[in-house]
């Protein structure tokens, strides 16, 4: 019976695996929009899914300390943002947070571990609020659209999003999948969605 059991498990976690790809639209499916304006509105908010997830919204928290968990709950141990994003003297991210996911302690991995910055919180704020932040070169790093969109499509720690391991809900779609809405809705005019 125990076999059984596993088995079944593990065919439902294989289901729910191949389920996220199909969580987001691909940007052709908006292409009966005929508006490009309103186009890249729909594109932003399709792309929203991913960006409004926990898995996203954790490592830009709206303060200094990251929160954790599908329910935003703050990060337990204590810690705190530090000078450089990437921990407090003593208590650095990467303290925990080694190169990989770490499964038997279930600590989430990866080489660049840290928080957004602090300009770049999107915890307690709509989707527009975040879209005219994204675009806000004074408070992305200095990024313009395509280096945005290449860190949404490429960027490791960004990855981390839909492999986060354990028993954490990935991401929705996939990151190549949110890297072709991000590039579509540049290529539409980055228009941000009303409030």
């Amino acid at each position: 019976m125990p076999v059984i059991r596993t088995c079944v498990f593990a065919l439902c976690a294989a289901a729910a695996a191949a389920s996220w790809a199909a969580d987001l639209r691909t940007p052709e499916s908006f292409a009966s929009t005929s508006d490009p304006a309103q186009r890249s509105r729909e594109l932003f908010l399709e792309a929203g899914k991913v960006i409004q997830h926990p898995r996203c919204l954790n490592c830009h928290p709206n303060g200094d300390r990251p929160t954790q968990g599908m329910d935003l709950h703050p990060h337990l141990p204590l810690v705190v943002r530090g000078k450089d994003d990437k921990g407090a003297a003593g208590m650095r991210c990467t303290a925990c947070h080694q190169a990989a996911n770490v499964e038997p302690g279930g600590f989430p991995g990866n080489p660049l571990w840290h928080l957004a910055p602090g300009s770049m919180a999107w915890q307690g704020k709509t989707l527009a609020q975040i879209c005219v932040q994204i675009k806000d070169k004074r408070r992305n790093g200095g990024k313009s659209l395509p280096a945005i969109q290449e860190h949404m499509a490429s960027d490791g720690l960004v990855g981390w999003a839909w492999a986060p391991g354990g028993t954490r809900e990935p991401a929705p779609g996939t990151q190549e999948q949110l890297g072709a809405l991000i590039k579509a809705w540049i290529d539409t005019g980055a228009f941000c969605p009303a409030s």
